[in-house]
């Protein structure tokens, strides 16, 4: 849906990149005092890298703001974003003597374990204030915390999808997050909606939300997501995919860039909700955040294979039958046999002349 008049990036993110290391394959928690095995390992950048990712990976033109240190962990995060995702580092930087923060996550029982260590980057280094122009960006909301660029960047057109982590505070404070008047979409999950909005009901929340922010979306895990457009007055609800999780790092982030990706596309409400949550179902089962964001090829070859299933039910099928007409456009080389596994287990291989 871009026009010739659109800006050059169709989306903006700036966050902070981690090296994530992924351990797999375990069947229950690590003991204290015991060592623990785990049977699959992966390695991949991560943190707002995760977003990124799985934004260019559905096609978005993606320029993101961040730091990297000058280790090889931030060579090898660099490389992989901008040669091997294609995705725009001109904001970026490479801050020296400033290592990169690193996450080591533990996948087992469906959830994650995370364990990270990094420090804030030098204060001469921070996001640019004035943002890419975008068509959209996504910003982390942050309680009690302004970040000039969102307000910079909604005046000039973009357009705003917001997410929030937990808040440490125990406030839970909606007016603590001012950069919200300047969001045309709020994206929380049911736990950090139903605790700013004071309520018991996620889907209560969702209302109660668009008081403060036009499009309100809230995850639901393993029941979907919900959301209210208080523009048009539209509700919508779309069930969850039922897979197994490997590993659930990023799922968020995916289910993000799939809505994102709808929105500019102009497709309607619940379209845009069941296909970011087939984005992040399809990222679940496989591991690493940002490397196991799917691409059209997987989104491709999944439709394909479920059509295929006899008992696959018929009304569930309707549900995502808009994707066919999508898919039709799609070269045949792109719908590769899925699902893929791009993770490696370690960093540093030689790459063969």
């Amino acid at each position: 849906m871009r026009a010739p008049d659109d800006p050059p990036w169709d989306v903006y993110l700036t966050g902070t990149v981690f090296l994530d290391i992924v351990f797999t394959g375990l069947d229950c928690a690590p003991v204290r005092g015991t060592e623990t095995w785990a049977r699959g390992m992966g390695s991949s950048p991560g943190g707002v890298a995760n977003m990124a990712t799985a934004l260019a990976r559905l096609g978005l033109r993606t320029s993101l703001a961040a730091a990297f240190g000058d280790d090889h962990y931030g060579e090898y995060c660099w490389d992989a974003l901008e040669h091997g995702e294609g995705i725009d580092l001109t904001p970026s930087r490479t801050v020296p003597h400033w290592h990169s923060p690193v996450t080591v996550s533990m996948a087992y029982e469906g959830e994650r374990t995370m364990v990270s260590h990094g420090h804030e980057p030098p204060p001469e280094e921070p996001a640019p204030d004035c943002a890419p122009y975008a068509r959209a960006a996504v910003a982390s909301l942050v309680p009690g915390m302004r970040a000039h660029w969102i307000a910079r960047a909604a005046s000039s057109g973009t357009r705003i999808f917001a997410d929030v982590g937990w808040d440490e505070t125990g406030r839970w404070d909606l007016a603590g997050l001012a950069d919200l008047e300047h969001c045309e979409a709020f994206l929380p999950n049911a736990e950090e909606a139903m605790r700013y909005t004071r309520t018991d009901c996620p889907r209560t929340a969702a209302h109660a939300l668009t008081d403060h922010v036009p499009l309100a979306v809230v995850t639901l895990g393993a029941e979907g997501a919900y959301a209210v457009d208080a523009r048009t007055g539209e509700t919508a609800e779309v069930p969850a995919i039922a897979v197994e999780a490997l590993d659930p790092t990023g799922a968020g982030d995916v289910f993000v860039a799939g809505f994102v990706t709808g929105t500019l596309a102009g497709w309607p409400l619940a379209d845009r909700l069941a296909f970011a949550g087939l984005t992040a179902a399809l990222s679940v089962q496989e591991f690493g955040g940002s490397l196991s964001a799917p691409g059209w090829a997987e989104i491709a070859a999944w439709w394909r294979r479920v059509q295929s299933l006899d008992a696959q039910d018929p009304a569930a099928l309707r549900r995502y039958a808009f994707l066919e007409d999508l898919l039709r456009s799609l070269p045949e080389q792109r719908t590769a046999p899925w699902p893929l596994r791009r993770a490696v287990p370690t960093i540093g291989f030689r790459r063969s002349a």
